[in-house]
């Protein structure tokens, strides 16, 4: 059973503004589902519609099994325990005046399922002393903030997180230790992460699967390390091109992109990357194409590619 399932995703706001169009992803349970893309492409909106935080205009979610589409915050709350959230910022996402403690056992005391040692076991998984869950918040580092956040999302045995840019604010060297926290969490519990990112490094060290989001929708999907070292799309090409390399003599011609992502209030008819695109035809300006397999596993949504 897929922990994921989100089938023709539409989220339009008042005035026009259109954040995610026609969007369809599974994450197969025990996988990382990599949702890569600009600042502003939707990869936020959609995180927060799959756990239902936020209200699709259209489309589909199931999770776990369960279509949670349209479900009332009162049906939804026995089921939040299989899918949690984690924040990028942590320190905006916790509670200031609770105690780490407080704050990884609060969904325990909701669901009548609170004991200390439950909390302090949390603590520990993470790579936390329990002796640290009497500090507040701002008594933390970045790092073992977001470790609380992690603990706070495992309270309930989830089967599905979703991260939204979880390691987009800590130092580099915290970086990498999060991620592999996360990596043997999976391995430990088998969870499927959905990983909203921008950072193809990061992306590169823990995904099994990869997504490219350009103004609201899908443009390539397919296996990380076929996205990531042979990128199909004129835009995952600009993006690969953009991961720092180790040494210049490993330093390749770069993709450079036109201007400015457009607005998502005036979205360009056809394809909404053509006018940035180096390889765009004047066919591009009138009819959007299609996300269409070009190998077992691999989509994209480009003909001239």
């Amino acid at each position: 059973m897929s922990a994921l399932v989100i089938e023709n995703l539409v989220r339009t706001y008042d005035g026009g503004l259109t954040a995610v169009d026609n969007v369809s992803l599974t994450v197969a349970a025990g996988e990382t589902y990599a949702l890569v893309g600009e600042s502003g492409c939707g990869k936020s909106t959609l995180a927060r519609c799959a756990v239902r935080l936020d209200t699709p205009t259209g489309g589909r979610i199931v999770v776990n099994g369960r279509d949670v589409t349209r479900l009332s915050r009162r049906a939804l709350r026995p089921l939040r325990g299989g899918f949690q959230l984690v924040f990028q910022d942590p320190m905006s996402s916790l509670e200031p005046r609770l105690s780490a403690h407080d704050a990884v056992g609060e969904a325990l005391r909701i669901h009548g399922r609170y004991r200390p040692e439950a909390v302090d076991a949390l603590l520990t998984e993470v790579g936390l002393d329990p002796s640290l869950g009497a500090r507040l918040p701002h008594q933390l580092s970045g790092g073992q903030r977001q470790r609380i956040g992690i603990a706070r999302a495992l309270a309930l045995e989830p089967q599905l997180l979703v991260l939204d840019e979880p390691v987009a604010s800590l130092d580099v060297s915290v970086q990498a230790q999060v991620v592999n926290l996360l990596r043997e969490l999976q391995d430990r519990r088998g969870l499927a992460y959905l990983f909203i990112a921008h950072d193809l490094a990061v992306v590169a060290s823990l995904a099994h699967r990869v997504g490219v989001m350009y103004l609201g929708r899908i443009v390539e999907e397919g296996p990380a390390a076929q996205v990531l070292t042979d990128p199909q799309h004129p835009y995952t090409r600009a993006l690969v091109d953009a991961i720092p390399v180790e040494s210049p003599a490993l330093r390749r011609e770069r993709t450079v992109l036109k201007g400015e992502p457009p607005s998502p209030v005036e979205r360009p008819g056809g394809c909404v990357f053509h006018p940035r695109c180096p390889i765009a035809r004047p066919s591009c300006a009138q009819e959007v194409p299609a996300l269409e397999e070009r190998v077992p596993g691999l989509r994209v949504a480009c003909p001239y590619s």
